[in-house]
């Protein structure tokens, strides 16, 4: 057959895999590390999963054939969009905020923190389809300047007494001047080489936040750092000297959940904010340059744009959000360690860029929503990563624009 050693190859490296990952498992006794064989309970699933693999790729062909078949089959669900159907576009968003501000009425503790740690996600998301669904500057970094905003209102708060709304905007400024300067070193590069370097920086910044023990604590990280509060009022029971209480000064009792929703209506605010500002942007001279620069640098700089200003922009932009995102995660835990700021969760940002859609807002929101369940999801906690893969694999064979391609804003001239 056609395809018959690519298969035999497939299959084999499966089994090698899948023997090491699912058929054995490591404990430590005391000082020592034993290895438990779970052949009998596992082997089944391997050689179920070994099957389908070389089935797979033996008739590959005919598979992609018919998932062409039944895709066109199925009707092609087109959401509303400011030229096709401005009213319902308007509607819908109306009813989606409606929704997102009823749910602290209704949903518990758990549903509201899983709803901010979403938030949280849309937002982180939103920074980074600027560098890479609109620039296409691909970084793998991201999580530095995410962590850059979170140590900048811990410091801030710990060495100068800054609260929450006055660290807010500088946390922003300093990820953004970060993102400013990591653009320089890389004008020049693209694709590989610059989420290479990229790569770099993030794991850079983590190392330095676990090396700067004097200022940042170490692998300790900081702690203690205050919640925001509401035009000076505080949400805890007892106010700190000179201050007041939220419940005290409307005359009500304390409860521990006025902060809850007061953190999730603030995640709401920023989110709202990013949107408007990116979608300002979009229509902007600014947002065509992005996509210009995207498309072809050198058409891009035949037209006269400068390539070099366009990419530092996008890089400052994208990561001054981060720096707000992280600001945010930090009051909101009240504790940060560099062990927040993983490569995972630079992976788990650009997942939702890129299953969302590249450059398209709605689909980053509706992917964040997706990727955050899955993640905190313990049904699957095992194999999460693997689920993960999975569902990247699958939307590239499926779907590779996303899961709500960008579309374009159509400017007209006025007659």
């Amino acid at each position: 057959m056609k395809h018959l050693k690519q298969a035999s190859v497939a299959a084999v490296l499966t089994l090698i895999l899948s023997v090491w990952l699912f058929c054995y498992q490591l404990h430590t006794e005391g000082v020592g590390i034993t290895v438990t064989s779970r052949l009998q309970e596992n082997g089944l699933l391997v050689g179920l999963a070994v099957v389908i693999v070389f089935l797979f790729q033996l008739f590959q062909d005919q598979i992609g054939g018919g998932f062409a078949a039944l895709k066109d089959q199925f009707p092609t669900v087109a959401l509303p969009t400011t030229q096709s159907n401005p009213k319902l576009y308007r509607t819908l968003q109306l009813c989606l905020l409606v929704a997102i501000l009823v749910i602290p009425c209704f949903g518990s503790r758990s549903v509201l923190d899983l709803g901010t740690l979403i938030l949280i996600y849309v937002m982180l998301g939103l920074g980074l389809n600027i560098q890479v669904g609109l620039a296409g500057l691909l970084d793998l970094g991201y999580v530095g300047f995410y962590a850059i905003g979170a140590y900048t209102y811990a410091l801030l708060n710990q060495y100068f007494g800054l609260s929450f709304w006055e660290a807010l905007p500088l946390a922003g400024g300093m990820s953004a001047l970060f993102g400013f300067v990591l653009g320089f070193p890389v004008l020049r590069l693209r694709g590989d080489y610059l989420a290479i370097v990229t790569l770099g920086f993030g794991e850079i910044i983590r190392i330095l936040l676990n090396n700067l023990t004097t200022i940042t604590g170490g692998p300790n990280g900081i702690s203690s750092i205050p919640k925001p509060s509401l035009f000076g009022l505080e949400f805890s029971r007892r106010a700190e000297e000179g201050g007041q209480t939220f419940h005290e000064f409307f005359g009500i009792s304390y409860d521990a959940n006025y902060k809850i929703i007061f953190l999730y209506v603030m995640a709401v605010v920023l989110v709202l904010f990013t949107l408007f500002v990116i979608n300002r942007l979009l229509r902007m001279p600014l947002g065509r340059a992005w996509e210009a620069l995207r498309d072809d640098e050198i058409a891009c700089r035949s037209l006269g744009l400068n390539p070099t200003v366009i990419k530092l922009t996008a890089f400052a932009i994208g990561a001054a959000f981060a720096g707000f995102a992280g600001s945010f995660f930090a009051a909101r835990q009240g504790f940060i360690s560099p062990e927040s700021f993983t490569f995972m969760e630079s992976a788990i940002i650009l997942a939702i860029v890129v299953l969302g859609g590249m450059g398209s807002l709605r689909g980053v929101v509706i992917a964040a929503v997706v990727m955050t369940v899955l993640q905190q999801s313990q049904l699957f906690s095992e194999y999460r990563m693997l689920i993960f893969g999975i569902l990247m694999v699958v939307m590239m064979l499926w779907r590779p624009q996303g899961l709500v391609p960008m579309t374009r804003h159509h400017v007209e001239l006025p007659k």
